[in-house]
């Protein structure tokens, strides 16, 4: 399952680089893409694992910026 969610406060794209390595390396994750230009990202896990994939991503992010937000 593939889904593009949008992203708040995303600040530079380093930041981003940053996000997407982390999330690339969590467990169940197919792929996972983050354009700093469109503030969004692209992510791909099974579709039982998804909502859990999910939670670990913000939390991937929330390390790298505390402002930063994935939005449903």
């Amino acid at each position: 399952m593939k889904k593009k969610f949008s992203m708040q406060n995303l600040d530079c794209a380093n930041c981003a680089r940053k996000m997407e390595e982390g999330i690339k390396k969590l467990p169940g994750v197919q792929s996972c893409s983050i354009s700093f230009m469109t503030q969004k990202i692209t992510l791909e896990a099974n579709e039982e694992d998804f909502a859990n994939v999910l939670e670990e991503a913000r939390k991937v992010c929330k390390k790298v910026d505390s402002d930063c937000k994935i939005v449903e």
